[in-house]
């Protein structure tokens, strides 16, 4: 691929979509963190332009504690016209929570990877997904639409290697039940760019590719090369984390996501628009950073607010 002549091609082309995943895929892997914090976080992520943000999620706070306030960050914050606000919804009982917390949307979470699922969820892909069923009969009834994640699309922690096939099956199954999206996910970060070509390519017979979207974690420093070499199959939307925050907590060596910042920046040099404030993105990174005490995980926001343009 030659990148001057898609960088031109593609300059005119309808906004790249970034699904911001900081709130909570990362910080459900991070130290918990005050109510008031995520909030703050939120509601800078929204003056930076991001238009798609996962607030929270509604799992068992026995499981996941540091998601436990998540109806109150979504019943607090100062929502913005034309930005939505989703939740991680595992059942019913989650999805009525989410409801109740007004989220704008909300996601159900599948795997490719029969062991991954059985450790995760402790049931059967063929199981977890009967249990989606009456949640999307519910949201359907409410209007609300419902995103859909696929783990381990290109390996997985027990299993290895993944079928593209499974994760084009897995994918369809979701996308017919009535998910508007299809998250594709490198869980634990091994694709390289060949083999995520090869898994979009795959799916993209089953779903529609504009129904797509790529969540690639970048434990092994391959998740903007991955993006990269599928961007001219016409994907155009992206799952990062702000600060390359957090990560699977049930997949051993899984360091981080990747950070929005980095893809932003990327996306920029290739002419594509985002609708994204960088540097407001990399200081909401910074400030959540702070919070955490940790290093901020974006190479990008490190070099942007060392200068004078910060």
């Amino acid at each position: 691929m030659h990148l001057e002549t898609f960088a031109t091609e593609n300059a005119s082309r309808p906004d790249v979509s970034l699904f911001e995943m900081g709130p909570r895929d990362g910080l459900q892997n991070e130290i918990a963190v005050p109510t008031a914090a995520k909030i703050a976080l939120i509601e800078a992520l929204a003056d930076a332009g991001i238009k798609r943000i996962e607030s929270g999620s509604f799992v068992s706070p026995k499981w996941v504690p540091q998601m436990a306030d998540s109806g109150e960050v979504l019943s607090m914050i100062n929502r913005r016209e034309g930005v939505v606000y989703s939740a991680l919804t595992p059942n019913v009982k989650g999805l009525e929570l989410a409801l109740d917390a007004k989220a704008s949307e909300v996601a159900i979470f599948g795997a490719a990877s029969q062991s991954f699922s059985q450790r995760n969820i402790n049931c059967s892909i063929e199981e977890s997904i009967e249990r989606f069923i009456p949640l999307m009969e519910l949201a359907k009834a409410h209007n609300v639409p419902v995103r859909g994640y696929v783990s381990c699309v290109l390996g997985c922690p027990y299993e290895g290697e993944i079928a593209v096939s499974e994760v084009a099956r897995v994918s369809e199954i979701l996308y017919k039940m009535g998910c508007y999206e299809i998250s594709l996910g490198d869980t634990i970060g091994v694709g390289t760019p060949l083999k995520a070509r090869k898994m979009l390519k795959a799916v993209s017979e089953r779903v529609p590719i504009e129904k797509t979207a790529l969540h690639f974690h970048d434990t092994y420093g391959q998740a903007l090369a991955n993006i990269l070499a599928c961007l001219d199959l016409g994907v155009r939307s992206f799952d990062a984390s702000v600060a390359g925050l957090g990560g699977c907590p049930y997949a051993k060596g899984a360091s981080g996501n990747l950070a929005s910042e980095d893809l932003v920046y990327m996306l920029h040099g290739l002419g594509l628009k985002t609708g994204i404030d960088l540097i407001k993105l990399a200081r909401a990174g910074e400030q959540i950073s702070n919070q955490l005490k940790r290093i901020n995980g974006s190479k990008v926001a490190n070099a942007l607010l060392t200068t004078d343009v910060a």
